[in-house]
């Protein structure tokens, strides 16, 4: 390898050279015919067809197994902490995509590619009848030189058979999610071919310095002249890499070039750095994006160009905070478990449909304020990248391993190519290499090298802290609460022995190592009370409502214990300003599965359940919350009629500049009448937090009382609420009513 470092270069005279065809795509994408097989030999007939991208749910006819990967629970749901991967209820079955396809006669001499981007599991490649390779990749790209195979100005075949998840070789960087029972099989990103002169850009990294002004442009060339066969023929070839930057304008703001050579049959790698004067940052809030042209001239001749757009930000930490752009930034988001989703009977084609991951990812997180998602056990499609990067949402990005698998160097080789792959992405700030585990290779080894392919991001590594990594940027407690796994006759037992004062801002009992960690704690999973779309408890959650709402609640009722529980545990983990950030667990998953999401009815139609609604309060980067125990819903006793209340607002401010306002502190009976008011004003200094002391007559009349604290800003848009639910004294009868806020 030769690496070659280089700033400004005129590159006018290369520019104006004669240009011969560059790149030419062939999208692939579309209807291909599609069946099944219980041996690895091709079907006879092919009686189905099957869009690409789609997993084989998405096949006409249907699949003959359909039934039992979706198949819905009848009755209540219950009780299961995991699932065994190797207790199957279907057969393993061959899954084969053919499409014929003419490749001009006008592409003959050129270097035909053919790309996968993402295709699981274990994926073999036959072009008219040849086999043209395989991979057990399933979550980077697939690329495959196929000219040899090709007839030119002729109809060609090709035929790509997928294994299923049981066939994944031991050495496969592919974990296992306790959580899924079924794996489905299928090409589930783009697939095209691409055509280039003998030399190719394999794979380019655009790494932006904004602090610099400086872009660092890693590409990586890939060969395809036969390797040297007699003494003295070439091994490699000189070559011209020119790359030029524009912004969003199409104005050229930067252009270099770099001399190379190219290891025949081989990837070659060239390292080039060019200046962004006056750069125009990328963020949240500004998604501003460049476009990198890449064009590879080889003997004066145009071997290939591409275009990649790319963000100029910085990411990093500065003790226990995360700073973007070299200010601090908090985090505040959710969840996405898609391959969990993949198994929903309601996923449909839902996952390739843009205006519904754009509905999804963009539109809804930040109508309540969130900055940031988790793409959690397992990568997207790679537009689900581009429409974070275009419209600004950061991203926490985590392979698919959850439990122990693969074998160190084939990790080595899918998680370089899955930085090479997904690297120009400006949303993705944090690689996340490892969920809930421990590997001391990943985390020791892997990491720091990786480290040096792109020192741009953070990497986590599941529960490695210091004490196991050498090298901890980050670490990801999940402070779940209420974690209810034995029988359901044990439950009460164990919520006797256990009460949690939910609502008390104060209350770290067993999670005191977030406060005093050295390094950002990113608090990425919490609210242990999940419901499935029809309101009804998770495999998880059985004993919680049980315990909380009774055998008989209803789907209301635990929608409106859900929303006010997981509100209170975000106020709790916002009110510690040492959190670098809040991601709520969860909002996309399968419906039927062991947790839930954020919706109702059927998932198509994102219809927000009242948890969602309320989050636009929660998780407001300027907020004020009450720090008093819930009433309702814990064994707190009730607070003395006519006695006074004296408690602290917490106020809390994510943003640069001082927040200043006004909270309005009301009490309302279960009419909804106010039987006690404050308006008190409001300065939060930037990133910190402002405690409020306060104090309320409680009104003489025993019942059930909301408590609300309402917080106005000219920085805010709507005003936001905090709530409590308050017993006062022993009414008649013993039974308390509560007024229900809207959201």
């Amino acid at each position: 390898m030769r690496a070659v470092i280089l700033m400004m270069a005129c590159i006018a005279p290369l520019l104006m050279q004669a240009e011969s065809r560059g790149r030419t795509v062939i999208d692939l994408n579309g209807t291909w015919q599609f069946e099944q097989s219980a041996t690895a030999f091709p079907p006879a007939r092919f009686t189905r067809t099957i869009p690409v991208p789609g997993l084989i749910h998405l096949a006409t006819p249907r699949i003959e197994q359909y039934d039992k990967f979706f198949a819905r629970p009848a009755g209540h749901p219950q009780l299961q902490e995991q699932h065994n991967l190797m207790e199957m209820d279907y057969a393993p079955m061959y899954s084969w995509y053919k499409r014929r396809l003419r490749v001009s006669k006008d592409l003959e001499g050129m270097e035909l590619v053919l790309t996968i981007r993402k295709s699981q599991y274990v994926t073999a490649v036959y072009i008219n009848g040849m086999q043209a390779g395989y991979s057990m990749e399933c979550y980077t790209p697939i690329e495959l030189p196929i000219s040899r195979f090709i007839r030119f100005g002729e109809e060609n075949e090709i035929l790509i058979r997928v294994g299923d998840r049981a066939w994944l070789p031991s050495e496969a960087a592919g974990g296992t999610d306790k959580e899924k029972a079924h794996y489905l099989p299928g090409i589930w990103d783009d697939v095209y071919l691409s055509a280039t002169g003998k030399i190719r850009v394999d794979k380019a990294l655009f790494l932006p310095s904004l602090s610099k002004g400086t872009v660092t442009l890693k590409t990586r060339l890939r060969s395809l002249f036969p390797a040297q066969i007699f003494y003295g023929d070439a091994m490699e070839d000189s070559c011209r890499l020119v790359c030029i930057i524009r912004d969003k304008s199409g104005r050229i703001v930067s252009q270099a070039e770099a001399d190379a050579q190219a290891r025949r049959d081989a990837l070659s790698y060239v390292e080039t750095r060019l200046a962004v004067p006056e750069a125009h940052p990328w963020s949240p809030e500004d998604p501003y994006l460049y476009e990198g042209e890449l064009r590879l001239y080889l003997g004066g001749q145009l071997s290939d160009s591409i275009r990649l757009r790319f963000g100029m930000r910085d990411f990093g930490r500065n003790g226990r905070n995360f700073t973007l752009n070299s200010s601090r930034y908090y985090l505040r988001g959710s969840n996405i478990t898609l391959q969990r989703f993949f198994e929903d009977p309601d996923c449909r084609d839902l996952a390739w449909n843009r205006e519904w991951v754009r509905k999804l990812m963009i539109d809804l997180p930040k109508s309540v304020g969130w900055n940031a998602m988790r793409i959690c056990v397992g990568i997207a499609p790679d537009f689900w990248y581009d429409l974070c990067d275009e419209y600004g949402i950061l991203l926490q990005n985590e392979w698919l391993y959850w439990q122990n698998h693969g074998w160190n160097e084939q990790i080595r080789r899918e998680y370089s190519e899955w930085v090479w792959s997904d690297g120009n992405h400006p949303s993705i700030v944090i690689w996340d290499a490892i969920n809930e585990n421990w590997d001391n290779y990943i985390g020791n080894t892997l990491i720091p090298e990786l480290k040096l392919l792109d020192p741009t991001r953070i990497w986590d590594a599941g529960y490695m802290t210091g004490d196991r990594m050498a090298n901890d940027e980050m670490d990801e407690p999940h402070p779940y609460r209420s974690v209810t796994l034995m029988p359901p006759a044990e439950a009460p037992e164990y919520f006797r022995r256990n009460p949690y004062p939910l609502g008390d801002l104060d209350y770290w009992t067993g999670w005191t190592q977030i406060a005093s960690a050295g390094v950002p704690q990113l608090v990425n999973e919490y609210g242990w009370m999940w419901l499935w779309r029809n309101g009804s408890p998770s495999k998880l959650t059985v004993n919680n409502y049980a315990h909380y709402l009774g055998e008989n609640s209803t789907a209301a009722s635990r929608r409106a214990l859900q929303a006010y529980w997981i509100q209170l545990e975000t106020e709790w983990l916002r009110s510690e300003r040492s959190i670098a950030g809040v991601l709520a667990f969860c909002h996309l998953t399968n419906n039927y599965g062991f947790t839930g999401d954020w919706f109702m009815g059927d998932i198509k139609d994102l219809e927000p359940s009242p948890a969602f609604r309320w989050f636009r309060h929660s998780f407001s980067p300027e907020a004020v919350f009450i720090n008093i125990t819930d009433g309702r819903y814990t064994s707190v006793p009730p607070m003395e009629a006519g006695a006074d209340l004296s408690f602290n607002l917490v106020g809390v401010n994510d943003r640069s500049a001082v927040s200043e306002g006004r909270v309005n502190v009301r009490l309302r009976n279960d009419r909804g009448e106010i039987v006690a008011e404050r308006s008190l004003p409001v300065r939060i200094p930037p990133y910190g937090k402002q405690l409020l002391p306060i104090s309320l007559k409680l009104p003489p009349t025993p019942g059930g009382y909301l408590l609300t604290a309402e917080y106005t800003s000219p920085t805010i848009e709507r005003a936001v609420m905090s709530r409590r639910y308050l017993k006062v004294g022993n009414p008649a009868g013993g039974a308390y009513a509560f007024f229900e806020p809207n959201d």
